[in-house]
């Protein structure tokens, strides 16, 4: 069912144009490179959410069972694997951050990496007790900001932000002021996909003295992201999304490379300090990026994240970004031709340059559709309280999985 497209009767010949995209698109060999589609499927609309399985992450991860962990046993630690989270750092620092090597590393959790990297920042900036984020930022950036003023007695200045559009750079220079250490935003908002002005926010900012921690988990495989030239201090963001690193994948922290000496994460862990096997009476952090991590390294994650990436070291992030425009752009045609006259308001930025990887509708009865939806087999997201979320994958989703997710929430409407 999901190998083909067929036209229906006033489809405008948006299956022909899909087919004819499919067919143009200078990554669809990429499209061959995941796994197919369960056969229950019809369009995987959710790529920005958790992404598909690459071809060659379970035989890796059945080698790896086999000849790694049951071949060298404890030796493989000092062989590779404690080198792991450095190495896997720059490859995506390289593919997907704009980040030179020695200033990206794989450790924990989203929450965990953007909990080190904001306490860091916060002691940073002695006697300035302010962290301005916006109020519509994700949810979890701003409930562990929220338990840092808290725990600290700092601070949060809220921007109001437009859930329809994102934080502008003149909202944060009306926020910044000498009181204000830390400034943390979303590169693309994850609910309407607005891409934020890193470079002129984070100028912004700098302006005032005060440090930026970007969260990229919504554009990090999907916007091209450059940390160096935008000379960003501190970001996170996580894997499982567009990088297809799985469900639970490690998340990855950047800092850049003049702030390394200076900013002190507060979760001492025996595998972050200078030298973890003497064991030694207090904790000493480790030169460089290797002082961010605090336990075990997720391996067994990072090799099929390993794998997946290098998908996407090959297709080169600015070929992803090129389709995932074309992607997003074809889905508003569809949107604008057959859900705007049955009421759908679009919730997305109509200009590429500032709209991510997915395109959001919204309507009142969204929740019911996109439940129904998942029961014919098209698999998008829903954000409270109205939206659903078109997520496209470059790598992994066609124009034709566009048509025929797209023809489903018609037919619903």
């Amino acid at each position: 069912m999901s190998g083909t497209v067929t036209g229906s009767l006033g489809d405008g010949g948006f299956a022909e144009r899909a087919a004819r995209a499919d067919a143009d698109d200078p990554l669809r060999a990429w499209l061959e490179r995941f796994e197919p589609l369960p056969s229950d499927v019809v369009a995987y609309l959710d790529g920005n959410s958790l992404g598909r399985v690459a071809k060659g992450v379970n035989e890796a991860m059945v080698n790896f069972v086999g000849e790694q962990w049951g071949g060298r046993l404890i030796r493989g630690w000092d062989e590779s694997w404690m080198n792991m989270p450095e190495a896997l750092g720059d490859r995506i620092g390289a593919a997907a951050l704009g980040a030179g090597a020695g200033q990206v590393i794989v450790g924990e959790s989203t929450s965990v990496l953007l909990y080190k990297l904001a306490r860091a920042a916060l002691d940073a900036r002695p006697g300035r007790s302010c962290i301005v984020v916006d109020t519509d930022n994700f949810p979890t950036d701003r409930y562990l900001l929220e338990g840092i003023a808290e725990e600290r007695g700092c601070t949060l200045r809220w921007v109001q932000t437009d859930p329809g559009a994102g934080l502008t750079p003149d909202q944060v220079a009306t926020a910044v002021d000498g009181d204000v250490a830390l400034v943390v935003a979303s590169h693309v908002s994850y609910r309407s996909a607005w891409i934020a002005d890193a470079a002129a926010i984070t100028a912004i900012a700098h302006e005032a003295g005060a440090l930026v921690l970007w969260d990229v988990s919504h554009s990090v495989g999907s916007v091209p992201i450059r940390l160096d030239e935008w000379g960003v201090d501190l970001a996170a963001g996580c894997t499982y999304k567009y990088l297809n690193g799985g469900p639970g994948a490690p998340a990855f922290a950047y800092v850049r490379r003049e702030h390394q000496s200076a900013l002190r994460q507060p979760i001492w862990g025996w595998l972050g300090s200078v030298d973890p096997f003497a064991m030694g009476a207090g904790y000493e952090p480790s030169a460089g990026m290797r002082s961010v991590l605090s336990g075990t390294p997720h391996v067994l994650s990072m090799v099929a994240l390993g794998v997946a990436l290098g998908h996407l070291e090959e297709a080169g992030i600015e070929a992803v970004r090129r389709k995932s425009v074309a992607l997003t752009s074809f889905a508003l045609e569809l949107a604008d031709a057959w859900l705007v006259p049955e009421g759908v308001a679009v919730a997305s930025p109509r200009d590429p340059d500032r709209r991510g990887g997915h395109v959001t509708l919204r309507r009142p009865d969204f929740r019911a559709v996109n439940e129904r939806l998942w029961k014919l087999g098209v698999i998008p997201d829903f954000r409270y309280p109205d939206g659903i979320r078109i997520g496209l994958a470059p790598l992994s989703t066609s124009f034709a999985e566009v048509y025929r997710g797209l023809s489903a929430l018609r037919a619903e409407l």
